[in-house]
């Protein structure tokens, strides 16, 4: 039996269905179903998952924020994740709700790849050099302002040389995985995923001077901020965080192993981002030459 774990976004309306049809199809792949326990009274049949390092894969219904946090469920475990999407975008995930059967299909049989995705690290030190808080992300950790209209100094340095000062509304400190979501909408790079780099990104920069870096994968990257009338936020995969406070340091790496998504023969990364982000130029939008 192949032990699936199974996390979802309550807030689709047709999570229900696809829950009665993944326990229909189940039993007849080899399936275990392991829900997570908001799921598991919803799902009404398998068991509750409590111990993620048990599971062979886990399945994400919803978009690419369930993913993200499926990711974070199952860290630091290596286990495959098979994204279903039940949203608009869903550019994380392999495929949509109506292609379920097909994709559990697939997966049962081993008919699937698993990529290694790089994954961050990331750290608040308090003014003392103190940890206070940890997080894993698979997109990106963003510094920024609260709603306050005022630029902001941002100390931005690689392995403790300084890089940067800069004067701006954030940074954005994502990964490969990442370049496609907050940080290509201010004006970073798009980076192959399976790539392992860390790209910065400023947001809404002061200054024509400064641009997007991308920094080896060995690098750890170290922001400061000015003081000012408002604490900032540290945001991780736009899901979690905290406060930040001038005086504190938020120490960006990356993660040991990293986060594996499951993609099927046939699926490319530029495939996916002509369909879904509208990528490769007026000839593919109105058929010229």
């Amino acid at each position: 039996m192949i032990r699936l774990g199974v996390v979802g976004h309550r807030g689709y309306p047709e999570l229900p269905a696809v829950l009665r049809t993944l326990g229909d199809l189940a039993p007849a792949l080899g399936l275990e179903l392991w829900y997570e326990p908001e799921l598991h009274a919803v799902a009404q049949d398998g068991h509750c998952l409590h111990d993620p390092a048990r599971l062979d894969a886990l399945l994400t219904l919803g978009g690419d924020g369930t993913l993200l946090r499926g990711a974070r469920v199952i860290s630091p475990h290596a286990v495959p994740i098979l994204g279903i999407n039940l949203g608009h975008l869903g550019f994380l995930t392999c495929c949509n709700a109506d292609q379920l059967s097909n994709a559990l299909m697939r997966f049962a049989r081993g008919d699937y790849l698993a990529e290694s995705r790089m994954a961050l690290h990331a750290r608040v030190l308090d003014v003392r050099g103190v940890e206070r808080q940890r997080w894993i992300a698979l997109n990106d950790v963003v510094l920024h302002k609260g709603g306050f209209a005022r630029v902001v100094g941002f100390q931005v340095a690689a392995n403790g040389e300084p890089i940067a000062t800069y004067a701006a509304d954030g940074v954005v400190l994502s990964t490969p995985t990442g370049s496609t979501a907050y940080s290509l909408s201010a004006g970073g790079p798009v980076v192959y995923p399976t790539l392992e780099t860390t790209v910065v990104t400023p947001v809404s920069p002061h200054t024509l001077a400064i641009r997007p870096v991308i920094l080896p994968s060995s690098v750890e990257v170290t922001l400061q901020a000015d003081a000012g009338p408002e604490e900032l936020l540290v945001t991780v995969d736009g899901q979690v965080g905290t406060t930040f406070s001038a005086g504190e340091t938020l120490s960006v790496r990356r993660a040991e192993g990293g986060v594996l998504i499951i993609r099927f023969p046939g699926t490319s990364f530029f495939a996916t981002l002509r369909h879904k982000l509208g990528w490769g130029g007026l000839a593919d939008r109105d058929g010229s030459h």
